[in-house]
C-alpha cells in the first residue's frame, strides 16, 4: 500500500512539473564520504533495494521517461541507478566515495552505456548548468548541506525541474526480532547514536526544498537468511570494522538473535520508503 501525504513548508505548495527531455554529491561529517571504503562488497550486496513503486511514482508524478537525463547523487554502489537505467534514463552516478564509485563502474559499466560516472558532491558537482530533469539522491541526504546542496540542484536542474529525496527507513519497533536488532545496533555501533538521522530530517528537508514538499511512503522489507543478516550488518559505517575488538562479540551476539527469532532460516527487516519530491 502507498501512502500520500501532502507537507508544504511556509505553506507553499509545489506544482510538479512534468519532465520534458546531466548532477551532485555528499559531505557534512568531515569523514562522511570515507565512511563506507572498508565495506564496499556488503553494501553493495546487502543494503536494501527500492520498492518498484518508488520508479513508477517517478514515470507517473515527474514525467520520467526514456531519454531523461538523471543525476544521483551520492549514488554510492548504484543500487538506485540500476531500474533508472533499466527505464531508458542517462543517468550521472555523482559520488565523492572512489571505492564505491568504482564498484557501480563495475556493476552497471557494462550494462548500460548510459551511465556516466562522475567524481563529485551534493554542493560542488562538475556538471553543467541546467542540464537536469530530475536529481534523485538515495539514502545519501543526510550527509548533504541542504542550502548550498539545493544550490546546487538549482544550478544543474532545467528551470522548474525537480529533485526528489529518498531512502529506507528500518523500523525498529515492529517485532521482537527487530526490537532486539535495534538493542544491538545501540550496544556496539561506534558511532550509531551520532549518526541516526530519523529526528533531523524535517528540518533539514524543510531548508532544502524552501519552497515546500510532497511526501509519498512505500511499505518495504528484506528477508535475509543469516549470512545475509551479517552482511546487511556489517553495511552499516556505524559498526566495528575488521580488526576492531567490538566486531567478533557484536556477530555472536547477532547469531543469538538470528537463532532466536529466525522463522525457516531467515528474519524479516522492515523498511517504510519515503519518497520526498519538490523544487528545490
Amino acid at each position: 500500500m502507498i501512502s500520500l501525504c501532502y507537507l508544504s513548508v511556509k505553506s507553499l505548495p509545489v506544482a510538479l512539473p512534468r519532465v520534458e527531455s546531466a548532477g551532485v554529491s555528499i559531505s557534512s561529517p568531515s569523514d562522511a564520504t570515507q565512511r563506507f571504503s572498508d565495506r564496499i562488497a556488503d553494501y553493495a550486496a546487502h543494503r536494501p533495494r527500492y520498492p518498484a513503486a518508488v520508479y513508477d511514482v517517478l514515470r507517473e508524478r515527474v514525467g520520467l521517461r526514456r531519454g531523461s537525463t538523471v543525476a544521483d547523487v551520492g549514488s554510492g554502489t548504484g543500487i538506485f541507478c540500476e531500474p533508472l537505467l533499466d527505464m531508458g534514463c542517462v543517468v550521472y552516478g555523482v559520488e565523492p566515495n572512489e571505492a564505491m564509485r568504482r564498484e557501480a563502474e563495475r556493476a552497471l559499466g557494462p550494462l548500460s552505456r548510459s551511465f556516466h560516472s562522475i567524481a563529485g558532491t551534493a554542493e560542488a558537482t562538475t556538471l553543467t548548468d541546467r542540464s537536469v530533469d530530475l536529481v534523485v539522491a538515495a539514502q545519501a541526504f543526510h550527509w548533504f548541506d541542504p542550502p548550498r546542496a539545493a544550490a546546487e540542484c538549482r544550478r544543474i536542474l532545467r528551470p522548474g525541474a525537480p529533485a526528489a529525496m529518498v531512502w529506507n527507513k528500518r523500523e525498529t519497533d515492529a517485532s521482537p526480532f527487530l526490537r532486539d536488532y535495534e538493542a544491538l545496533l545501540n550496544e556496539f555501533g561506534t558511532d550509531y547514536a551520532t549518526v541516526r538521522h530519523d529526528r533531523k530530517e524535517p528540518d533539514r528537508l524543510a531548508r532544502f526544498f524552501a519552497r515546500g514538499y510532497e511526501r509519498v511512503t512505500f511499505p518495504n522489507a528484506q528477508r535475509l537468511d543469516l549470512a545475509g543478516l551479517r552482511g546487511r550488518l556489517l553495511s552499516s559505517s556505524y559498526t566495528p570494522a575488521a580488526g576492531d575488538p567490538r566486531r567478533a562479540p557484536m556477530l555472536a551476539a547477532l547469531d543469538r538473535v538470528f537463532e532466536r527469532h529466525q522463522r525457516d532460516g531467515a528474519v524479516t527487516i522492515d523498511y517504510e520508503t519515503e519518497l520526498y519530491l519538490g523544487v528545490p
